[in-house]
């Protein structure tokens, strides 16, 4: 039996996918199909895929040519199937003429025709040019967001939103906006989706706004502070067919991802512990450190450690207790001790107090650190008894991180999903639910 082996990414199948799995079957008795998986695809810096893997693969599975499919995940993956599956024949399209041949070396490379006039790239750019994104606010997150959308196919930038109509006219000069402007109703002319970069506590309203005028929301963390705001605003997208996310770069990142699959699949037995850490020095008149803007460890830092718990642990929390250093009414350290009915988990945050940023992941059978600033994930280990079963895993980090929250963003907006496996409506209401029974105190033990 001769086995015939290729690889692609499969978004959008269309005519021309199905002609090249046609032409790749033709030579030989039994087809391999690799499809590549959503993490490859962006440490790869793919970052304009619209399905996502398990869609990827259904689709390919319905043309009826593949008799085996195989998840690409790494690079180097190839001689590896290669080897380990028997293929006679890697057949690849035409427009990589040469850059496999070092693959002569393990079987034959057949580079076949492509077909003319179209490609994933052209259906892609059909889509993306009407997604028009303006921003809301023009701080230090929103002058990170335009450089990071830049990578993003499809995101176009076009108008920017302050109270602060000045404000609004310098960071539109600064980043070459068409628009700039401090009325909210004239902002949303002409806009599909909307990014909120605004303080915290302005960020239930301009949502909902936003949501009313029929825009896609993509908002900053913390989405808000109060679970029951965090309930009706989903409930409002929903109910007018809209994507609302939550802008958690890390939950949208190649490694924390991987990261989380490899966990979930037992790789260091039962989760019964997770501890979190993050902080940052800051001192002065800054929005962190005052009160009236909703400033403190847990409203500026709670969101990354706390999606990491939900993620690994569920929502199910049985008690919580939290315990901090106020100053000047500002928690400037906080520790948080989570129980649920068979784990345990805790969050240690500083904005004048100084920790060590790791996080760990404890098992029945082993380990994961991923080691400080954890929530820029591009390295993690897994640790055993046995340090000889011991492994590291490096993945790219690219840019501020922002990007991948964006592709996820427009990813569904493109293919109409509601909902991201990366940060579910109940995720997101746990954690705005966790930060809200903080701000109430009733669980809160201060230090001297």
């Amino acid at each position: 039996m001769k086995k015939v082996i290729t690889y692609g990414t499969y978004d959008l199948l269309h005519q021309g996918h199905i002609n090249l799995l046609q032409r790749a079957k033709a030579l030989g008795d039994y087809l391999i199909v690799g499809v590549t998986s959503d993490s490859f695809d962006k440490e790869r810096g793919k970052l304009n895929v619209h399905n996502n893997v398990l869609e990827r693969i259904e689709a390919v599975r319905r043309t009826g040519y593949a008799d085996e499919i195989v998840i690409e995940d790494y690079v180097g993956q190839k001689i590896d199937d290669i080897q380990r599956l028997g293929v006679d024949i890697f057949a690849i399209g035409s427009d990589w003429e040469g850059y496999f041949d070092y693959l002569k070396e393990f079987c034959q490379v057949v580079y076949l025709p492509r077909t003319k006039g179209i490609s994933s790239t052209k259906l892609r750019a059909a889509f993306q040019e009407s997604i028009k994104i303006g921003i809301i606010g023009t701080g230090r997150i929103a002058r990170r967001f335009v450089p990071e959308a830049s990578s993003v196919s499809g995101a176009r930038i076009v108008a920017v939103y302050n109270p602060d109509y000045d404000e609004a006219v310098s960071f539109a000069s600064q980043f070459r906006l068409n628009r700039a402007t401090d009325n909210l109703l004239s902002f949303f002319r002409g806009l599909d989706a909307v990014y909120i970069a605004s303080p915290h506590l302005t960020h239930c309203n301009y949502i909902q706004h936003a949501l009313m005028a029929g825009k896609h929301v993509l908002c900053e963390i913390p989405m808000v502070l109060n679970k029951n705001e965090a309930e009706q605003l989903y409930d409002l997208a929903e109910s007018k067919g809209l994507v609302l996310l939550e802008a958690s770069k890390t939950a949208h990142c190649p490694a924390w991802n991987h990261l989380l699959v490899l966990v979930k699949s037992g790789i260091i037995g039962d989760v019964v512990d997770v501890k979190a850490s993050l902080s940052k020095l800051v001192c002065g008149k800054v929005r962190e450190l005052d009160v009236l803007q909703a400033g403190g460890c847990m409203t500026e830092l709670a969101s990354f450690p706390l999606m990491a718990i939900v993620k690994l642990l569920g929502t199910d929390i049985k008690d919580i207790r939290f315990y901090s250093k106020l100053q000047n009414g500002v928690d400037i350290f906080t520790k948080g001790n989570i129980i649920y009915r068979q784990a345990t988990a805790s969050v240690t945050l500083g904005l004048g107090v100084k920790t060590e940023g790791n996080l760990v992941i404890s098992g029945t059978s082993g380990y994961v650190l991923v080691p400080s600033p954890w929530w820029l994930t591009n390295y993690f280990e897994v640790r055993y008894e046995d340090q000889n079963q011991n492994k590291k895993y490096f993945y790219a980090y690219h840019g501020d991180g922002l990007r991948y929250e964006l592709q996820e963003f427009l990813s569904m907006i493109f293919t109409h999903r509601l909902s991201s496996y990366r940060l579910r409506r109940k995720e997101s209401v746990a954690i705005a639910g966790i930060i809200e029974l903080y701000r109430e105190g009733t669980n809160n033990t201060y230090l001297e």
